[in-house]
């Protein structure tokens, strides 16, 4: 029998919790590691790094983020739309490109592979329960297995779905989040989703136990909900609505009451359909919206607040690094 409710336990986002301060004898933030290094199962490759990552919204993610960002280890999972990256060093560890699955996808995404040799790889499609995303996989394994790509791939929510592609897709990186992004709508249009702290710490254990690792996207607001996604569960936490409005996006500058602003919107928006679809098919809906935000100028200033935020929470829990986080965090339900 199949039961109408999952479970009737509370879903929780990340503004439902705080999280309990312990005794530390981490004194200063100097002392925290930001560095985290992690050795993948399939491809056999190992990274080192801060595990963020810069999401692969075109109008945040380009070569000059990147330039930026690969500064502080952070890495930078590149849009699907970019065919020529114009970088003067490729740093393979804090470059990911990304692909969706339809055939104009696919054929970038293999011209830049064989132009750069990448070390990560994302197939990236909004619904990770299509059976056709499968196909894509196995196509994709089969076409660079000799290259000992890391290949991440999402977005699901669910703990089985976790499970099935890390054992038997030979995926390392699972990317998690349905309708938690600040500028997608696929819950309001679908009744989709799952508030994202609750499929970090739902995903968790099925990953570790797989041997996999996790990405927990979406619904970072302010630099305090980075160190919640750590505290549930999660390897990496990818940045989007943080990381726009700044010199480095590609978004459109608009002055509106003698103020800068930028436009921001979901890969999924009407705006980016028109762009790179010319529209929006007659059989589907925009699952995304455009928004305003205030030009904020360079990215360091938000990266550097950003790093020291999260070498506070260290400091307030006696994590000598991002990699202590998990063990070393309680929650409290607010």
């Amino acid at each position: 029998m199949m039961y109408k409710f999952n479970n009737f336990n509370r879903k929780l986002n990340f503004s439902d919790v705080m999280i309990q301060p312990n005794k530390s004898n981490i004194n200063s933030r100097k002392f925290v590691n930001l560095t985290t290094e992690y050795k993948f199962k399939h491809s056999g490759r190992t990274w080192e790094g801060v595990p963020l990552i810069c999401s692969n919204m075109d109008s945040i993610s380009n070569d000059i983020m990147y330039n930026e960002l690969s500064k502080y280890g952070i890495m930078s999972c590149l849009s699907k739309h970019i065919t020529n990256f114009d970088t003067f060093f490729l740093e393979r560890n804090t470059c990911m490109f990304s692909t969706g699955i339809t055939n104009k996808d696919i054929k970038n995404v293999n011209e830049l592979i064989d132009k750069h040799n990448p070390h990560f790889v994302c197939i990236d499609v909004a619904n990770g329960y299509m059976d056709q995303l499968l196909y894509a996989i196995e196509s994709f394994h089969n076409k660079h297995h000799s290259k000992n790509i890391t290949l991440c791939v999402g977005n699901v929510i669910t703990p089985e779905r976790v499970e099935e592609l890390v054992l038997n897709y030979g995926v390392d990186i699972v990317k998690l989040g349905i309708g938690s992004g600040g500028v997608c709508t696929t819950s309001t249009k679908t009744g989709i989703g799952c508030p994202q702290l609750s499929v970090i710490l739902d995903c968790k254990e099925a990953a570790k136990n797989a041997g996999g690792y996790i990405i927990s996207d979406g619904g970072i607001k302010v630099p305090g909900d980075i160190s919640k996604a750590f505290a549930a569960g999660a390897d990496f936490v990818m940045l989007g609505s943080i990381l726009s409005g700044h010199i480095e996006c590609d978004g459109e500058i608009i002055q509106k009451d003698n103020k800068l602003f930028m436009k921001f919107y979901g890969m999924s928006s009407r705006d980016s359909m028109i762009k790179h679809s010319g529209g929006v098919n007659d059989y589907r809906t925009d699952e995304g919206k455009t928004i305003l935000v205030p030009y904020k100028g360079s990215v360091k200033d938000t990266v550097h607040d950003i790093l020291g935020s999260l070498r506070s929470t260290c400091t307030y829990i006696n994590a000598g690094s991002i990699s202590e986080i998990y063990d070393n965090s309680r929650f409290y339900l607010i």
